[in-house]
């Protein structure tokens, strides 16, 4: 693993680490009122850590003692993205950074105590789910952006960290596992999935129309700013007058990835900056003139609750720099970054500074907003109930089987049986969950879908009017 690199990651999953912005780590400048105390403390807990091994009833290993302790000390700061990290949760980290690993292809995080709203004493905190990472093992279970990740087999995850849960999600590929989890606040669903090793996808591309070029980043790994900088190069060959970003669930990665895909698209300006209480952490990202994409060729980014840290800074830089319109769905709220540092077999990960949007917006726990404000799919209470009950008893999964490439009339059939069991939806949703299943479970899924993605669809829609000259300004705004 590089020790003198910067990643801002939402905690990978299944393998699950959360791997947001990483660098070597330097230690923090203590102020001088409080040397004295440190040491103190220090010697104070020398003292307990030797009395504890040498007098406990039961013999007492110290590396146990001292990783105990640790996770003690970055619990303490109730902060999800520092931690510590035993051999595994190292090892995974570098596996993540590199783009191949193993696992069930989950991206997480942990709840705390000041990420849930309204928090009493009574509220449970588990493992969130930030995305399922497009193609893989949980992709294609059917785990949704949102979901809480309550059980693992029979044990609960209330009190297990990401490390913890990493170790017990990830194993032998062909292997599987039991996740329980919780979507919305009463839907249980026990879900089986299968290990595999997880290669993880960068960028797709592909021409919407004559006119509409479409970009995929899946996430900022060291490779992906020249995939994107070849899908362009494809793009100029083919001739496009107008761009489309998809960043959606796209959980984040390298800080220098996102900044040189961001430097592809503005002349000038600031691309991201960072803010701490050390002076050194303090840095300002701009622009370079290295653009590849002419400024009249104007570009719609998509955005939703699953899209975080890097691929925000690629939103909030295009937007604040009025280089492109979002649309969409509001963000995760990653703007924080971390840095790592390896100690004997294992390391830890701690929040050293936050990170801002060209228009000074440091947008954790916020997330950033869309310019235009589309939701998947609006559903009622009693939509979303029939949907769940649909989904749990595997309904749509189970025609597929009988039913690989269904047939209209089939899909009719369905629907029928349906609401005759009292599972009334309209025919448009009960479609779209079925194409869903089928994209899910397809090895080679369409790089896009406008018949079902309305977010895509109001993109198109606009960008169309903007080529057509019906909307000339806006972007942005």
């Amino acid at each position: 693993m590089q020790k003198n690199e910067r990643y801002i990651w939402i905690g990978a999953g299944a393998l699950a680490i959360s791997f947001f912005a990483l660098v070597a780590f330097s230690p923090v400048a203590v102020a001088q009122s409080g040397v004295t105390d440190s040491e103190e403390y220090l010697k104070t807990f020398r003292e307990v850590f030797r009395f504890i091994e040498e007098n406990f009833v039961e013999e007492v290993d110290p590396k146990t003692l001292y990783e105990g302790a640790l996770k003690g000390m970055f619990d303490t700061l109730d902060d999800p993205y520092s931690y510590f990290l035993d051999i595994d949760g190292m090892e995974s980290l570098t596996d993540i950074t590199t783009g191949n690993f193993g696992g069930v292809g989950l991206v997480i995080s942990k709840q705390t105590k000041s990420s849930v709203p309204d928090y009493d004493d009574d509220t449970l905190l588990y493992i969130e789910v930030v995305s399922p990472i497009e193609g893989t093992p949980a992709y294609r279970a059917g785990i949704n952006a949102g979901d809480l990740i309550i059980k693992i087999g029979a044990e609960s995850t209330e009190d297990l960290t990401i490390d913890e849960v990493v170790g017990r999600l990830r194993g032998v590929p062909g292997t599987e596992v039991q996740v329980t989890v919780l979507r919305g606040k009463k839907t249980e669903m026990a879900v089986s999935i299968v290990r595999d090793i997880i290669e993880v996808p960068t960028v797709k591309a592909a021409m919407i129309d004559s006119d509409i070029a479409y970009l995929k980043i899946s996430q900022f790994t060291p490779f992906t700013d020249d995939r994107v900088r070849d899908a362009i190069a494809d793009f100029e060959r083919t001739g496009y007058n107008a761009l489309v970003i998809d960043v959606r669930n796209n959980p984040g990665g390298r800080l220098s990835s996102v900044i040189d895909t961001a430097d592809m698209f503005l002349e000038s300006g600031t691309i991201v900056s960072t803010r701490s209480r050390v002076p050194r952490e303090n840095d300002i990202f701009t622009a370079t003139k290295r653009v590849l994409v002419p400024k009249n060729v104007p570009i719609a980014v998509l955005i939703n609750k699953g899209s975080a840290s890097a691929s925000e800074i690629l939103a909030g830089a295009l937007r604040d720099n009025a280089r492109a319109m979002i649309i969409g769905q509001t963000s995760y709220g990653k703007g924080s970054v971390q840095q790592v540092r390896e100690i004997g077999d294992g390391g830890f990960k701690l929040t050293t500074s936050r990170y801002y949007t060209p228009s000074g917006l440091n947008i954790d726990k916020i997330g950033i907003e869309p310019d235009t404000v589309v939701e998947d799919d609006p559903l009622t209470d009693d939509e979303q109930a029939v949907i769940d009950s649909i989904t749990e008893d595997n309904l749509v999964s189970e025609f597929l089987r009988l039913n690989p490439d269904p047939s209209d009339n089939q899909i009719d059939e369905f629907i029928d049986s349906l609401q005759n069991d009292g599972l009334i939806l309209e025919d448009r949703i009960i479609k779209r969950l079925i194409n869903t299943e089928v994209n899910r479970t397809n090895n080679n899924p369409p790089v896009f879908d406008l018949e079902f993605d309305i977010i895509l669809k109001e993109a198109v829609d606009v960008l169309q009017r903007m080529t057509s000259g019906i909307i000339r300004t806006g972007i942005g705004m």
